[in-house]
């Protein structure tokens, strides 16, 4: 049985980046940009006025004096005009400064009539303008490969006029459910029958990270099914199953794989919930078999898939957030597993305090409901008391703002 730290570690070594493409801008939101972006030119392109004002000659430019205005510049347009020694140029926000200004005096610091202009205060040479290369300059390397892609990014991207991005290429990932006992959303279960639920929860999870996720279906509980589907999941980047991973005469996952030509990387990571679960290879395609319970499903996406899926997109940082915080009541476990416990997190006194989301057993849905973050129990350990330091992944972003 390997244990968890090195189970993430063997994924995380075996997935690599699924490719790069060739994408608008707005449609590189999100994503990570594959090449690193250097500045095709200055920015600003041209010295240009920071304020709606006046441009001027600085020298002689002393409280009181009154020039005559000699030309209009508004944002978009460019004039050839100088400034001359006594003059200036009205001048809006954003416009180029003529020849001979060397300064913008902000119309809030002037008495401004039709044809002249009196300034209220000193002014100080180079003032209110925005000069050229200011912000980036022609050539320097502005966003890495790497970087996450965001407001930010799309609009310096958008002022170098960089209409399509290389971007590291979203995954499609199969999700195929296994068992006879499962129906489609959309029909009513009989006993002994549950909705399918899974399959939507691991999509809304895949779309989440930033991924595709297609829907397969359900195997039912024999070889054709199971070969059938598996086979089409296998065309996938990644393949993602839910249930039929355990030891049972009717869990046929990991056997049907192997039939297929996966390479199975581990078995059993030593965690609980989710003791199940297994990652393969076939060739590049990552494969994960995951528990069929609703929580050790959604818990073993999240501490396996998840950092899988977002590494081949590019990410650098794969792994949530991890921190250290302190149990509010004591917990008890049995020895050899790692534990991931269902917390209710929240900050006081600049600390992480957890309190357990409810009952742990697995069949408890409504703590994930409740849950936050995972609180990390170690293998060897069975015993935890209240204010016990603990490790502490943490699901909710906003955690880690307030934090």
């Amino acid at each position: 049985m390997m244990n968890y730290e090195k189970a993430r570690r063997t994924i995380l070594e075996k997935v690599a980046p699924a490719g790069v493409e060739r994408v608008l801008l707005l449609e590189a939101a999100g994503r990570i940009l594959a090449e690193d972006y250097s500045a095709p030119s200055d920015m600003p392109r041209w010295d240009n006025s920071a304020m709606d004002g006046f441009a001027v000659r600085s020298a002689g430019c002393a409280p009181g004096t009154v020039l005559k205005v000699t030309d209009y510049i508004p944002a978009g347009v460019s004039s050839g005009d100088a400034v001359l020694e006594g003059c200036a140029a009205r001048i809006m926000t954003g416009a180029p400064i003529p020849p001979g200004a060397d300064t913008v005096v902000p119309i809030e610091e002037t008495e401004a009539g039709e044809q002249s202009v009196k300034l209220l205060q000193q002014v100080k040479k180079g003032d209110h303008i925005r000069f050229q290369g200011e912000d980036v300059g022609r050539g320097d390397l502005i966003m890495p490969k790497g970087t996450l892609i965001g407001p930010p990014q799309v609009s310096l991207l958008a002022s170098f006029s960089a209409a399509v991005v290389p971007v590291y290429r979203r995954v499609r990932v199969a999700i195929l459910s296994t068992g006879d006992e499962l129906v489609e959303i959309g029909t009513e279960p009989k006993e002994s029958q549950i909705v399918n639920s899974n399959a939507l929860a691991l999509a809304c999870a895949i779309k989440l990270c930033g991924a595709e996720p297609v829907i397969l279906g359900i195997a039912r509980d024999n070889r054709e099914s199971h070969l059938a589907l598996l086979t089409e999941g296998l065309k996938a980047d990644v393949l993602v199953t839910s249930a039929g991973v355990s030891a049972g005469d009717r869990d046929l996952v990991r056997e049907i794989l192997a039939e297929l030509g996966v390479v199975e990387q581990f078995w059993k990571p030593g965690v609980k919930p989710g003791g199940p679960t297994a990652f393969a290879l076939r060739g590049n395609t990552p494969v994960f078999s995951l528990p069929g319970n609703p929580v050790s499903t959604m818990i073993t996406f999240d501490e396996f898939v998840r950092p899988a899926l977002l590494r081949m997109m590019g990410h650098e940082k794969a792994l949530r957030r991890t921190v250290r915080g302190y149990l509010k009541e004591g917990t008890r476990k049995k020895a050899g597993k790692l534990n991931f416990l269902r917390v209710q997190v929240t900050i006081e006194d600049g600390r992480y305090l957890a309190s357990t989301a409810g009952d742990q057993n697995t069949g408890i849905l409504k703590t994930m409901l409740r849950c936050n973050a995972l609180a990390l129990l170690p293998a060897d350990r069975i015993e935890f008391a209240a204010g016990e330091e603990v490790e502490l992944h943490l699901l909710d972003p906003t955690l880690e703002m307030e934090a």
